[in-house]
């Protein structure tokens, strides 16, 4: 009989606190404090009932992560909604490497990490979407090297100190080193491998590693990424919109299209 009643009393309870909306506020709480008062009956119950129990749970569990889910992507609409009615502004200046056509239509930005695994399905992404709208499309690779890559840094200063022998090489090193990342852990020999490839001046790269420029230009869109709220990588900046995240091509092509269809971009 103990046990029919406890199992009566735990079924209710997980019923009342994890699935119901409209239940007595006052019943709910005191059942909820007189199970917190005797924590026994409650063991007892789960050891003699695991798997009505877990069933609960379970369910309890996927109902919430639904509804968070939900949530977020209501989050993420109205962010996005808000984006196209004031979008963004990145900083362009003479010392950003712009890929493509200077007044292209479509304006790619992207924050990434060299070696970060997510950022190489960005670069994955970037080719993709430069294939697709080639001649209408300017791509400008920004830095967010994130603290716990340990090879982040040093290789957004190559990437710097290399663009200041020029743009083209500073780009072939940039597809150089996504192309090969899983190598990129053998730190400088594999940087200056790459470097090398992409035809840059080993010795006066070296030295221009402690040059002042390239640490400012690498802590400048450290800065803007934060004033943006990009804290992850990959990070982009498509025409104003931001996306938060490696997303495939498609993605990109639905904000473009919206973009039309709103008369803010003619392709």
């Amino acid at each position: 009989m103990k046990k029919q009643n406890g199992t009566l009393l735990l079924l209710l309870t997980a019923s009342l606190v994890f699935t119901s909306c409209s239940t007595d506020r006052n019943f709910k709480k005191n059942l909820e404090q007189t199970l917190l008062d005797n924590p026994d009956i409650v063991m007892k119950v789960i050891e003699k009932n695991p798997e009505k129990f877990v069933t609960v749970l379970q369910g309890a569990v996927q109902a919430s992560q639904k509804k968070v889910a939900n949530q977020r992507q209501l989050n993420e609409q109205k962010k996005l909604q808000a984006a196209f009615d004031n979008p963004l502004k990145p900083n362009i200046t003479k010392n950003d490497v712009v890929v493509g056509p200077k007044n292209a239509p479509i304006t790619l930005v992207e924050y990434s990490d060299f070696e970060c695994p997510f950022c190489k399905r960005g670069y994955d992404t970037v080719q993709a979407l430069k294939k697709k709208y080639k001649g209408k499309i300017r791509f400008i690779y920004k830095h967010l090297p994130l603290s716990f890559h340990k090879q982040a840094m040093i290789s957004s200063k190559y990437y710097e100190a290399i663009r200041l022998q020029g743009e083209t090489k500073a780009t072939k090193f940039h597809d150089l080193v996504f192309e090969n990342q899983k190598g990129i852990s053998g730190g400088k020999k594999f940087l200056d491998k790459m470097a090398k490839k992409a035809g840059a001046n080993l010795k006066k790269l070296t030295k221009d590693l402690d040059n002042s420029k390239v640490s400012e230009k690498v802590e400048e869109d450290m800065l803007e990424a934060a004033k943006f709220g990009i804290q992850g990588t990959p990070g982009f900046i498509i025409n104003g919109i931001p996306v938060k995240g490696a997303y495939p091509p498609a993605h990109f092509t639905g904000i473009i299209k919206e973009l039309e269809k709103r008369g803010k971009l003619k392709l």
